[in-house]
């Protein structure tokens, strides 16, 4: 993950126009990066679908899926 980040972050096209001046500017930066990552991206493995949706979808339906159970 690390070299993903530094990729596409720090030495890619999203460098570009927006030099990194502080560690905040490279943290704010990072945050806006992970957002991006988990809730916008469209992943090719997930149809198509950002991970933060795909992983709700999947939840949803684990606890629907499942018989409830009585105890006696």
């Amino acid at each position: 993950m690390n070299g993903y980040y530094k990729a596409e972050l720090i030495r890619g096209p999203a460098r570009e126009g927006r030099p990194w001046k502080t560690v905040e500017d490279v943290e704010l930066a990072t945050l806006s990066w992970v957002y991006w990552h988990n809730h916008e991206r469209l992943h090719g493995y997930l149809d198509d679908v950002p991970p933060a949706e795909f992983e709700e979808t999947f939840y949803a339906r684990a606890r629907t899926d499942q018989p409830l159970v009585e105890i006696q």
